[in-house]
């Protein structure tokens, strides 16, 4: 392409542009006949869309005027009822139906009456039609009473509608409150219902007569539930509007045309066809002049054009050759005589001394191996007398290949002579460029089959668990979603959700290493039982998913969670030890194809639960009852966090005698929850959820702090309590925050004591546990084990524990009275008394376990046989009155009543 500043300067170009000079008055004529078409065409559907809107509010304006006339009409009729009812109150029934007859004798919408002295109906008509209403109290009856008061407080008409009426259809109901003539005072309520379909008839509302679509609302801008009549929509269609008072309610009418609204007039046609042929007339002779003085000047450029445009390919093909490096080339093959330009000698490099070249100048230029087949196509061109197209290469003297492209075309001049014309120009940067790009090719194909391969790699590993190769979560989620979207209807799927066994004291004992030795076996030993159309799943630590399906796919779901127990329940050889880990499982099983896959895992995951409450080990199946049960436990769980929030978490405290004065030496702090609907509950309903929200340390926490209160304004009321035993969980002693806390609160060293649990472990391996007791004895803080004899500990570990009292649990006071269960406590109670250490019997029940137990040596009793556990202000009026009474005052037979 010749660039535009090189390009010749056209003389004729300029007229040329000129030339729509030709038809400006054309122009100008039809642009202003177009504008005065288009206004009057819009002028013309304004005024006819303005006359559609003015012929609809007549006509909606005329079905308002009705509607009001009517409903006036029908009010105005019971207010004679009204004033024979108010001058004479105590009209019986067939009085009250004479006037309500003569009232339906007069043409109107009214369909029954009813009046209710001291809001209670008593009077119907018609009244074999509304005997059911007799006796209807409104005071009570929700629906109704509302309007009946409101128009008791106003004293005046009240109408309230539209209604379902359960004699079917809608309608108005007016309430009329009545006052005795006689004094004033009020008599009660009359009602008249309107029927609605009738007031719509009567009034032209929504019959067939009616030309427009009509929607009754009770706001101007009306929401889905404000429209009562009609279509929500026709507010949105440009409608009329109008409204009308309906007592101290206002109904709003719209309305549009049936057929909607009109955009053009019956004739907009013939209107412009009419225009149309006016601006034809007006345009047609001044463009028919145009195109004659156009045509005369095109014939006298056209001479003085051809010229320009010779001139300016010749121009061009110069600069052409000249800007892209061709050179042209004329051989003539029976003189061998070859004519090149100068382009075409600094392509071949050809000595500047060189005046004339020939044939074997270029054959000497030409690369030896490209030469044969060149002389080849081109002997052929030319016998064939066809264009020829040639790519090769050129040796130049300083041994420099370039890559040449050659086309030439033969023809026979004015004297016979054939001869062969064409060009040449370099094309070595090509070449080089399109092996580049060829290597770029392959380079590139080569990096996406590794990067695909990467990705297949990549999306495997992100779909499949690194360790077992099993499918992980992910995988799981993807299979369900698509299930879900691919459901049979004689297809239905079973989830099997299995969760290891001392999984966790596989790693702690041997490390993870043994850990993942386990996991694999396990995976071995599930694929080993699963079928082909069935697939494990490892989503968790040590949880797996088993898949399987069929049309009642129960049995087998059943049978494979059984099998797979076993499977895991054989011993597994780690290096050289052997241990046994075991499974639970729960199955969960659609009900009908198409269910909720992930509320399926979800049941599946609550029988697992269930499973491992009942000893693990074993194969729940889920049922709506365990559904029940979680449901339950999460509203709990919502209930106590929220409990823990609320203050709804409260200390009792159960108090503690000297075995032999019987005098209050301690008290025991238990947790209590004030459940705002279910009462008082005990730690049993609440302490496992506690635990498994992990906020067992804020609820002791909670106790702790409101006991330590209790015990301060007990001492100001005079009551010495010289000891306060708080439960302590092993979550709270491994808190963080709990020295924190001990070391901001107040108390007398040796007058507080955490009691900690016999089942808590106390071996070699637990140094946390046992640090944090030491540091609790460094604050002067004493520990006390509880429920002793029902745990683990052995007495090697407690006596390195060096608590500071033993509590004997409840279950081996209670058979106190047999001879061995004695010996038993007896042997506890030394053991305590040899190391120093004193010993509380828990559970006294009876006079006779006090007995038996000052007898062994037991120094602190507690139990029932003196009083329950209470809450302060109880504790406080018991210990008084114990204070006052004196304890020994108090036979053992009534301890308890005390």
């Amino acid at each position: 392409m010749i660039p535009l500043s090189l390009a010749p300067k056209s003389k004729w170009l300029k007229p040329r542009f000129y030339g729509l000079g030709y038809f400006f008055p054309a122009i100008v004529a039809v642009t202003a006949v177009v504008i005065m078409v288009v206004r009057a065409d819009i002028e013309k559907r304004e005024q006819f869309r303005s006359t559609q809107q003015v012929k609809a509010a007549e006509q909606l304006a005329r079905v308002a005027a009705s509607l009001e006339t009517n409903v006036r009409g029908n009010v105005n009729l019971i207010y004679g009822l009204i004033a024979a009812v108010a001058a004479n109150p105590n009209m019986a029934q067939p009085q009250f139906s004479a006037l309500s007859e003569r009232i339906f004798g007069v043409p109107s919408q009214l369909r029954n009456i009813a009046a209710a002295p001291d809001l209670v109906v008593k009077f119907v008509y018609p009244e074999d039609a509304n005997k059911k209403a007799i006796g209807l109290d409104y005071r009570t009856n929700e629906q109704q009473r509302d309007s009946v008061m409101t128009a008791i407080q106003r004293r005046s008409l009240v109408i309230t509608g539209p209604v379902n009426l359960v004699q079917g259809g809608q309608g108005l109901i007016a309430r009329y409150p009545v006052f005795s003539l006689a004094n004033g005072r009020f008599w009660g309520v009359v009602s008249a219902v309107i029927d609605l379909n009738r007031l719509y008839t009567d009034s032209n509302v929504n019959t067939s007569r009616q030309s427009l679509d009509i929607a009754i609302a009770r706001r101007p801008i009306p929401g889905e539930q404000d429209v009562f009549l009609g279509n929500r929509d026709v507010f949105s269609q440009d409608p009329v509007k109008t409204r009308f008072e309906l007592g101290h309610d206002t109904w709003y009418l719209a309305g549009v045309p049936k057929e909607g609204w009109q955009g053009s007039p019956p004739d907009i046609v013939s209107f412009r066809i009419t225009a149309f042929l006016v601006a034809l007339c007006i345009a047609g002779p001044l463009i028919w002049a145009g195109l004659l003085m156009k045509q005369r000047h095109r014939n006298m450029l056209t001479l003085q054009q051809r010229e320009e445009q010779l001139e300016a390919l010749s121009q061009r093909l110069e600069l052409a050759l000249e800007a892209s490096g061709v050179g042209v080339w004329e051989y003539e093959p029976s003189s061998e005589t070859l004519i090149w330009d100068q382009r075409m000698r600094e392509l071949y490099d050809v000595p500047q001394d060189k005046t004339t070249c020939g044939h074997h100048d270029w054959r000497d230029a030409v690369h030896p191996d490209d030469i044969q087949a060149l002389d080849e196509q081109l002997l052929r061109s030319i016998r064939e007398d066809k264009s020829h197209e040639l790519e090769f290469r050129v040796v130049r003297r300083d041994g420099n290949i370039r890559h040449i492209r050659a086309n030439g075309a033969t023809y026979v001049a004015a004297s016979g002579i054939k001869r062969v014309v064409g060009a040449n120009w370099d094309v070595t940067i090509d070449v080089t460029m399109n092996a580049e790009l060829r290597e770029a090719k392959a380079q590139a194909e080569r990096q996406n089959a590794e990067l695909r391969s990467a990705r297949r790699t990549l999306e495997h590993q992100s779909l499949h668990d690194a360790l077992t190769g099993l499918p992980n979560r992910r995988f799981l989620d993807q299979f369900m979603a698509a299930e879900e979207t691919a459901s049979q209807d004689d297809h239905k799927l079973a989830f099997i959700h299995i969760d290891l066994d001392r999984f966790k004291e596989v790693n702690d004992t041997f490390g993870h290493a043994a850990g993942d030795a386990v996991l694999k076996e396990a995976t071995a030993r599930l694929l080993q039982l699963i079928g082909h159309d069935e697939f494990a799943s490892r989503i968790g630590g040590d949880e797996f998913v088993v898949i399987t399906g069929g049309a009642e796919p129960l049995a087998r779901a059943n049978h494979l969670a059984q099998s797979i127990v076993t499977a895991l329940s054989r011993p597994i050889d780690i290096g050289e030890h052997q241990c046994r880990i075991g499974c639970s499982a729960g199955i969960a099983c659609q009900t009908k194809a198409g269910e909720e896959l992930g509320q399926l895992l979800i049941n599946a995951d609550i029988a697992l639960y269930e499973a491992k409450k009942l000893g693990r080990n074993r194969v729940e199946l889920f049922s709506e009852k365990l559904r029940a049960a979680a449901v339950l436990t999460k509203r709990l769980s919502d209930e106590f966090l929220s409990a823990l929030e609320q203050d709804q978490i409260i200390p009792y405290f159960q108090p503690q005698f000297d075995a032999h004065s019987l005098a209050i030496v301690g008290v025991e702090a238990l947790a209590r929850w004030q459940h705002p609907t279910r009462g008082l509950l005990t730690p049993d309903k609440f302490l496992h959820i506690a635990e498994n929200l992990h906020k067992a340390a804020d609820m002791d926490a909670t106790i702790l702090d409101r006991a330590l209160f209790q015990t301060t304004r007990w001492r100001t009321l005079g009551i010495d309590v010289p000891h306060l035993s708080v439960n302590i969980s092993a979550q709270r002693l491994k808190d963080e925050r709990l020295f924190k806390r001990l070391a901001e609160l107040s108390f007398t060293p040796g007058t507080l004591s955490f009691e900690l649990l016999e089942s808590i472990s106390f071996e070699d391996q637990d140094k946390e546990l046992k640090a944090a007791i030491l540091s609790l004895k460094a604050l002067g803080i004493d520990i006390e084990i509880d429920d002793f004899g029902t745990g683990h500990a052995s007495i090697v570990s407690l006596l390195e524990l060096g608590p500071k009292r033993l509590k004997i649990d409840r279950k081996l006071i209670a058979p106190l009275e047999s001879g061995s269960q004695r010996q038993l406590v007896a042997s506890i109670i030394e053991i305590g008394r040899s190391q120093g250490i004193e010993i509380v019997a828990e559970g006294v029940e009876t006079a006779a376990h006090i007995e038996i137990l000052r007898g062994l040596g037991c120094q602190i009793l507690q139990g029932y046989a003196f009083a329950k556990p209470m809450s302060s202000a109880d504790f406080v009026a018991f210990a008084q009155n114990w204070q006052n009474a004196g304890p020994m005052s108090f036979p053992p037979a009534m301890v308890r009543s005390a």
